[in-house]
């Protein structure tokens, strides 16, 4: 995957433009037709940055900020993941050959993609949602422009 973005940095990714480029040895455009009829795609990627010993496994504050509860790490969404791996939703711009250009995908350039999917509302959450305040705050920029 290319992007412009190579600082681990949280928020600001709604107008990030990326390109996933299947490998040409493994994949023809045929993998991706019928593809560009759908607007937005599920991006499974590996958290390649994160060291080994930067790994967590218990609880801790997201972002280290203290004004938020002591959380475990599956009850967030970090990049500190013990299997460092990381599932985002972002926009399908268009399918170029073997490239997907994308909008908002959270992943610096060179992430390695695993899979991609693409995003059907029926998949989508059933029922009302419920989440803490803290986790709207803490996205409350994330995908800002």
């Amino acid at each position: 995957m290319s992007g412009p973005r190579v600082e681990l940095v949280d928020d600001h990714w709604g107008d990030v433009a990326s390109v996933i480029r299947l490998d040409a040895e493994r994949f023809g455009p045929e993998a991706l037709a019928g593809l560009a009829e759908f607007s937005h795609l599920e991006v499974v990627f590996h958290f390649h940055r994160v060291p080994e010993e930067a790994i967590e496994t218990g609880a801790r504050r997201p972002r280290g900020n203290p004004d938020w509860p002591l959380v475990g790490i599956f009850a967030q969404r970090g990049k500190n993941r013990p299997n460092r791996l990381a599932v985002s939703r972002c926009s399908l711009e268009r399918v170029d050959g073997l490239d997907i250009h994308v909008r908002g995908l959270d992943a610096v350039d060179g992430t390695p993609v695993l899979d991609l999917k693409p995003y059907l509302r029926e998949f989508g959450p059933r029922g009302e949602l419920r989440q803490p305040a803290w986790s709207a705050e803490l996205m409350r920029d994330y995908y800002a422009n």
